[in-house]
């Protein structure tokens, strides 16, 4: 099993130490978000300061960027990691593109896909010297001259894996991207019933294989060394599933389980600015349909009954509470044992 974990993305200092850390403690690699900072940046920090950690961003906003100056980062973070990087990208909503990035939207599924065949032309050119001649919908880059050409390395341009939730998404993603990040609010069902066909179908349209395919993520984790650190992770999930299943474009997942009503409800109360009131609406029986539950000594085998033939990389339920995290996995050594899964323990900065 591998596992992966997070640094200090809140403070730059803190990253060498941090990095040296979690590689001498038995990590496979770490993850960095874009929430209060940027995801690139650790990285860099990271590549020189490891040799062993797989180094991926998870996710970054892919539209209020040119896939020029991704391309750019990742070559760099390739290089300087040895071929340890891996892009992960994600859309976001409209809202947050025009009015937190002023970026323009348009619908996401086929400006991702255009994004990653971009990605790829630009790279192509600067390994092999190919002539840049992409023209798409949304993007066109038709210039590119030894003075902007990156020094050439000897590792392949990075993996790229994209955020999807919806059937349009889930298509692109298995036709023209090396894996999937599945949100948390997944349900066994869901992913039996929908997400794993829609994946399989577009993979084998594009004549793509599912072992050169990881599907990363579909729910939660929540364990812990004692049953009271178990019961305080439960809570914290039922809240987060109050707060997603309160938006529309999840409540596919909803209704699998017949649970259109609490979608309804949970909707309501975000209307009504009552946030605090949604974990009341959400019961035991629906946190287990969205997670993996027991402490750290049983933990493995509700793992593999969750996430087994499904996921190959998983995600730890985590929380920020002050300024400290909440992680609630121990150490590598420690951790159970589940062969074909990779986890990866990801929390906010």
């Amino acid at each position: 099993m591998r596992v992966m974990t997070t640094i200090p993305q809140h403070d730059l200092c803190q990253v060498p130490q941090a990095v040296r850390s979690i590689e001498e403690q038995g990590y496979d690699g770490i993850c960095t978000l874009e929430n209060r900072h940027d995801p690139f940046l650790p990285l860099g920090i990271a590549a020189t300061n490891s040799q062993k950690l797989q180094l991926s961003t998870g996710i970054a906003i892919a539209f209020s960027r040119s896939p020029m100056t991704v391309a750019n980062i990742g070559w760099d973070l390739q290089r300087a990691s040895r071929g340890r990087f891996v892009l992960g990208l994600g859309s976001q909503v409209k809202g947050h593109n025009e009015r937190r990035f002023s970026a323009p939207w348009s619908p996401p599924a086929p400006r991702l896909r255009e994004y990653a065949q971009a990605l790829r032309a630009i790279w192509i050119n600067w390994k092999t010297g190919a002539p840049l001649n992409f023209e798409g919908q949304h993007y066109r880059f038709t210039l590119m001259t030894p003075n902007f050409t990156p020094e050439a390395m000897d590792y392949p341009a990075p993996p790229i894996t994209v955020a999807a939730v919806g059937p349009a998404m889930m298509k692109v993603a298995g036709q023209e991207y090396d894996g999937v990040r599945l949100h948390p609010f997944c349900t066994r069902k869901y992913l039996e019933n929908l997400v794993l066909p829609r994946l399989e179908n577009a993979m084998s349209s594009a004549g793509r294989r599912r072992e050169h395919f990881e599907i990363s993520g579909g729910g939660f984790i929540i364990t812990g060394v004692d049953n009271d650190a178990v019961a305080e992770m439960f809570e914290w999930v039922r809240t987060r599933v109050g707060f997603y299943g309160s938006t529309r474009a999840y409540w596919p997942v909803l209704e699998v389980h017949g649970l259109e009503e609490l979608g309804h409800k949970l909707n309501q109360l975000s209307r009504n600015n009552q946030w605090d009131q949604m974990a009341e609406e959400v019961s035991d029986d629906v946190v287990h349909l969205f997670s993996a539950v027991g402490r750290h000594d049983e933990i493995a085998n509700a793992i593999e009954a969750r996430f087994g033939g499904i996921s190959d990389v998983i995600y730890d339920s985590t929380s920020l509470t002050g300024n400290h995290r909440v992680i609630t996995l121990t150490s590598p050594a420690e951790r159970p044992s589940i062969p074909y899964v990779r986890v990866l323990v990801l929390c906010s900065f």
